[in-house]
């Protein structure tokens, strides 16, 4: 049989090869039948190919038995190292489907780490644990500035107050976040907190968000007389505990201060709202498993809740 280079190896090639390394491993082509599914006749077919292809002689078959030519075992040499490849190969991409690696850019608003509701927190925790390869980018922003990350594809999840609806994000509910309107101990109302009067509060120096607030939030800030201003929550408590302002904060994140005797509560029958916050993503985002599992995570607890 006449030599000739094995230009490429093709999907034909490794599976005559396959074919060949069945055959010695039986020691024939009539053991090799059960084992292909083919007929002896086909193997023969498939072997003859197969020389032809790489253009030497593989092995003697006859009367005397089947035998490997010398340059039969080298073939044979090669195939096991290319199959073994290709099996490596395999598994490593089937090992990348399996296994959670690369980066998950979160946005949150601050101050969410009081609230008792620990399901984003529980969630971060799951992710963490699934790999070593996984890492979480937290930040925390305002409420635009998250939409703004998953708009342009900074951020791939927020948590964030559901005001409105932007068209191009989805949004899915979390839970009900409480306010409450608070003064500081150094508040001249801080001694007869429990009887304070609309009149009172009317007449106090109140601190408003100049973020976008709920129309309940709104109103009840217009029928205050709001000298400041604060870009997010922390700012707020800064301001009630310098003992000049009062305000509204998540109860949640005063329960501390109140707890230790530093804030009071003013009104909580009427001065009072809920905002429903809220995980967002983009729409028509490209798959993410890392993303989709984090989401699975925030339902399943929500669910256990």
């Amino acid at each position: 049989m006449r030599s000739q280079a094995l230009k490429q190896v093709a999907d034909l090639d490794i599976r005559l090869l396959r074919v060949f390394k069945t055959v010695v491993e039986a020691g024939s082509f009539a053991g090799a039948e059960s084992a292909l599914g083919i007929t002896p006749s086909a193997i023969s077919v498939h072997m003859s190919d197969l020389e032809a292809r790489l253009g030497m002689r593989l092995c003697q078959r006859g009367r005397a038995g089947f035998a490997l030519t010398d340059q039969g075992r080298e073939v044979l040499r090669a195939t096991e190292t290319l199959l073994a490849a290709v099996e490596d190969f395999r598994g490593e991409i089937n090992q990348l489907h399996r296994s959670l690696r690369g980066d998950l850019n979160v946005g949150l608003i601050n101050n969410l780490v009081t609230e008792p509701r620990m399901q984003v927190t529980s969630a971060l925790e799951f992710i963490s644990r699934q790999s070593s390869e996984v890492r979480i980018n937290l930040s925390m922003n305002t409420p635009s500035e998250i939409e703004l990350g998953l708009m342009d594809g900074r951020m791939h999840v927020g948590v964030l107050p559901w005001i409105a609806s932007l068209s191009g994000l989805e949004y899915r509910a979390l839970y009900d976040e409480q306010s409450l309107l608070y003064c500081s101990e150094r508040h001249p109302l801080f001694a007869n907190a429990s009887q304070a009067s609309q009149h009172d509060l009317q007449a106090a120096a109140t601190v408003a968000p100049n973020y976008p607030m709920s129309q309940q939030a709104t109103a009840l800030h217009q029928g205050l007389h709001c000298t400041a201003t604060a870009s997010n929550r922390e700012a707020i408590a800064f301001l009630i505990l310098s003992g000049q302002y009062i305000g509204f904060l998540p109860s949640h994140y005063a329960a501390a201060w109140v707890d230790k005797g530093q804030m009071a509560v003013l009104m909580p029958e009427r001065m009072h709202f809920s905002v429903q916050l809220a995980i967002a993503t983009r729409k028509g985002r490209r798959e993410n498993q890392l993303l989709e599992l984090f989401l699975t995570a925030l339902e399943a607890q929500a669910g256990e809740r």
